[in-house]
């Protein structure tokens, strides 16, 4: 039996990079390429949770849809947990 994957939104590494270096303050500071890979990797992992909590918590309430109010709702425990 063949496992599919199922492939989604990705965030572009050239920009997950500018990103990074933004932040940075000593235009030194160099990035390697897995860090660019894996910090996609958490954002995408990030994005995913944020939606199922929105959904979760707009579900909790008896509405059809998520919106930024129920974003909002779930946004500071989600940011403590990561």
């Amino acid at each position: 039996m063949k496992m599919e994957q199922e492939e989604g939104a990705k965030f572009k590494k050239e920009l997950v990079s500018k990103l990074l270096y933004f932040h940075f303050k000593d235009q030194k500071t160099k990035v390697s390429s897995d860090a660019v890979i894996i910090m996609c990797e958490m954002l995408k992992i990030f994005v995913i949770e944020a939606a199922a909590r929105t959904a979760r918590q707009a579900s909790n309430e008896d509405s059809k849809t998520g919106d930024i109010d129920h974003f909002e709702k779930v946004l500071p425990q989600l940011l403590l947990d990561f």
